[in-house]
């Protein structure tokens, strides 16, 4: 046995192909190099020796019945330069001299026809923090040229981290290209939250967005694969991505993008879709009502609006122009009544069910 990093290997068998292997621990010194390899192995033995002590000794040296090695030498030549009394061994005494000979040509052969997938190698490269992969020579130079093949796979990644494949320059609206949504005239009785959509029984509500981003930023991520789940309900209210003051305006319009984009989609695959609006300060007017058809049912949120002045002030601001720019049949407002005069049009308040359980655990708790 020996040991490195901790780790003590032991011997064992293994199977393969039906035929089962001896793994067993030799004594380094028995080892006998094959006198005649073609392969030229002295460049790869740092790597090898690094990947054996942050590893260990995971892939076993293949011997012949007289100790000569068929595969592995370069493994032999850092288990020397770590000063290894022992290695794993197997022993191949199924195969003749011949079979040995070209089983020893054929494993340094194979090697030769494997290609990197460029994109995939760095997304991988990129998930590895704590190991300094240039230790095992991952240190490719910044000017190398990429094949066609993987500039063009870069670019379909591209395609597919943006949604641009989803983007129809047809139907989009405004000097900033808000997709345009199909006004709708439908009102649920009843909203659930988009984290309950998976779980909920009763499919005659509508899902709302109305939670924190990260609980539908994966609807973003994969929208194809909530379609069939979102159909199953009455209707879907856009994705509220937060338009928060502070934020940069970039931030806002693509928020507002992302959302409009979505919706969409979802109409272009039977979803009805009602659209949520969302502002903030009033350089947003210029964005945040794009892509929405007038006359429309519409979706706006009361969450936190009463908590200070200032933020009704906002609210109330941006009520009055998305009144006055999309002219809705309907608006359904979700998060409590405000005092606001909404001009004759009709609105229908649905409660925020987290809040109201809320303040039903506090209550109970009191009694």
């Amino acid at each position: 046995m020996f040991g490195l990093r901790g780790l003590t290997l032991r011997r064992h068998i293994v199977c393969l192909n039906g035929a089962f292997m001896e793994i067993q621990e030799k004594k380094i010194k028995e080892l006998i190099p094959y006198e005649k390899n073609p392969r030229k192995n002295d460049a790869a033995v740092e790597y090898v020796t690094n990947s054996i002590k942050e590893f260990g000794f995971k892939v076993p040296i293949v011997i012949d019945k007289n100790g000569v090695i068929v595969c592995g030498h370069t493994r032999y030549k850092a288990a020397q330069r770590l000063k290894l009394k022992t290695v794993p061994c197997i022993i191949a005494d199924d195969l003749n001299d011949e079979q040995i000979k070209a089983f020893r040509l054929a494993d340094n052969k194979v090697s030769e026809k494997s290609e990197w997938d460029f994109d995939l190698l760095y997304e991988e490269l990129d998930g590895i923090f704590d190991i300094d992969m240039e230790e095992f020579d991952f240190d490719l130079p910044e000017e190398q040229e990429m094949p066609d093949e993987p500039k063009e796979n870069h670019r379909e990644a591209t395609y597919k981290k943006y949604n641009l494949e989803l983007v129809d320059g047809t139907r989009l609206d405004g000097f900033y290209q808000m997709p345009i949504i199909h006004k709708e005239d439908f009102i649920p009785e009843d909203l659930i939250g988009f984290n309950y959509m998976l779980t909920a029984k009763d499919k005659n509500v509508g899902i709302h967005c109305f939670v924190d981003d990260y609980q539908f930023e994966r609807l973003w991520t994969s929208p194809q694969e909530y379609v069939e789940k979102i159909a199953e309900y009455d209707c879907f209210l856009s994705p509220d991505f937060s338009l928060y003051m502070d934020m940069p305006m970039a931030m806002k319009i693509w928020n507002i993008y992302r959302s409009r984009l979505i919706d969409q989609f979802l109409q272009d695959c039977g979803v009805c879709v009602i659209p949520t609006i969302s502002w903030a300060e009033p350089e947003t007017f210029s964005f945040c009502f794009a892509g929405i058809e007038k006359g429309s049912v519409v979706a706006v949120s009361t969450i936190g609006v009463k908590r200070e002045e200032a933020s009704f002030h906002v609210w109330k601001t941006g009520m009055d122009e998305m009144i006055r720019v999309l002219e809705p049949a309907a608006i359904l407002v979700y998060g409590g009544e405000v005092e606001y005069d909404y001009k004759g049009i009709k609105v229908v308040y649905y409660g925020n069910h987290v809040t109201e359980q809320m303040k039903e655990e506090r209550s109970y708790t009191k009694c």
